[in-house]
């Protein structure tokens, strides 16, 4: 890597720490205003930012509005969310985010904030059952199909987990019921949704039948979601649909879960005739959390692994860029597409694993957790394993409300074929507030 690079991120690095220096009084609470006399009724407010400056070496081909460009510094807006909670009453609960995603150079001018969520619930049995409905990702077959972004570990969630991700959802949630709760340690979530219209999806224009299989254009029928989770140890909060990332030290939480997501005629393909054939949507996973202090100094480990199998139909393939920095590819040969690109979804068996250490010394007043993760996935449509590495570190000025992330992500480039050709990489300098 050249050294004029790293010498912009150092200098960023260091801006990003003297600015983040004085957000460091920001509240470990989120606005909050009470209802009724004892706080039991309440509406809260809070907000989080998340802000890249990247480095990326771009897969072969690549272009930017046809021009050809190989590697590349970059400036965007991974997240920014605001959520409001509110206990309405002793059962009524309303939940709403307003969100903006993937904000860059090339984004339509004067991108507005959308609703991500929109959901209500009413807690029939205290503690063990809500029943609600609306727009939410009370969704998915494990725990990092819901992530609470606020908290994740690296510079990215695992996004392999939100399987549908704007395909025939809106950035995970989608329009349903559900119903929630807690059985003795046992947290469950239910959910009967109905994903939304291919046709309006950014994969529209390539919506086409082949004997390799691909969503459905036509009207889709209801999807089921199911995840469970034992809590051996402490527990975790219900309220919202989002699992904690990393709690820091500050909860001892140890879980295992599993869960499922199924969806009838939701792919179709041609077989060996040239028939139309429909195919289920079928995704499971089993799932281990664990995340607590060690010792009495601060010191903290956070370790999350998954085996989960995904099935979209005869040799499913989908690649992911999160906040492409190019536009397009001049090699038609390279299965990736331009950018940042890789196959992250696909039919066939995947190996996830994460684990963080938070140090107990401090460095001129900063907290570090160094980090690492991988995923392994054995998809049907290529000839070897799809093998994606990140590991970084997170600088902690306070705690998940004002932190820098840096982190480096490995991933592979495949041709047409099904071949791996080659490695590329990126990395990410990624600015946390949160309120």
């Amino acid at each position: 890597m050249k050294k004029n690079m790293l010498k912009k991120l150092l200098l960023a690095l260091i801006t990003c720490i003297s600015v983040n220096a004085f957000a460091t009084n920001t509240p470990n609470n989120p606005l909050s205003w009470s209802l009724n006399a004892d706080n039991s009724h309440y509406v809260k407010v809070n907000a989080t930012g998340q802000f890249w400056l990247r480095h990326t070496d771009m897969n072969p081909g690549s272009t930017y509005n046809g021009y050809a460009k190989d590697k590349g510094l970059d400036i965007g807006i991974r997240r920014f969310r605001v959520q409001f909670q509110s206990q309405l009453s002793d059962r009524v609960f309303m939940y709403a985010q307003l969100g903006l995603n993937n904000f860059h150079s090339y984004s339509d001018r004067q991108t507005g904030f959308y609703v991500m969520d929109a959901c209500s619930d009413y807690e029939v049995i205290k503690d063990k059952l809500a029943l609600g409905g609306g727009l939410s990702s009370w969704v998915g077959f494990s725990r990092f199909s819901s992530p609470a972004v606020a908290s994740i570990m690296g510079v990215d969630a695992p996004l392999q987990f939100q399987t549908t991700n704007d395909v025939t959802d809106q950035f995970i949630r989608r329009l349903g019921l559900y119903a929630k709760g807690y059985l003795g340690k046992l947290n469950y979530r239910l959910a009967m949704v109905q994903p939304f219209d291919i046709q309006k999806s950014p994969i529209a224009s390539s919506v086409t039948i082949s004997k390799k299989s691909s969503f459905s254009p036509l009207p889709p029928k209801m999807q089921w979601n199911a995840y469970l989770n034992y809590e051996f140890k402490d527990k975790e909060q219900n309220k919202t649909p989002y699992f904690a990332g990393t709690y820091l030290g500050a909860k001892k939480v140890s879980s295992l879960g599993a869960g499922i997501t199924y969806q009838p005629n939701a792919m179709w393909a041609l077989n060996n005739n040239s028939d139309t054939v429909f195919h289920a949507l079928l995704f499971a996973s089993i799932d281990y959390f664990y995340d607590a202090p060690v010792g009495h100094k601060g010191a903290a480990i956070s370790y999350y692994a998954n085996v989960a199998y995904t099935d979209f139909g005869h040799n499913y393939l989908r690649m992911l860029g999160a906040m492409n920095p190019m536009t397009g590819s001049k090699d038609l040969t390279i299965l990736n597409g331009g950018g940042n690109r890789f196959p992250a979804y696909g039919t066939g068996t995947s190996y996830y694993m994460q684990l963080g250490y938070k140090l107990s010394q401090k460095i001129a007043k900063l907290n570090f957790m160094p980090y690492a993760s991988m995923q392994r996935s054995y998809y049907t449509a290529l000839k070897v394993p799809m093998n994606f590495f990140e590991a970084g570190m997170n600088i902690l000025l306070d705690g998940h409300n004002s932190k820098l992330t840096v982190g480096y992500q490995d991933r592979p480039v495949f041709k047409n074929t099904g071949e791996l050709i080659t490695r590329k990489g990126s990395l990410i300098l990624q600015l946390q507030t949160a309120l």
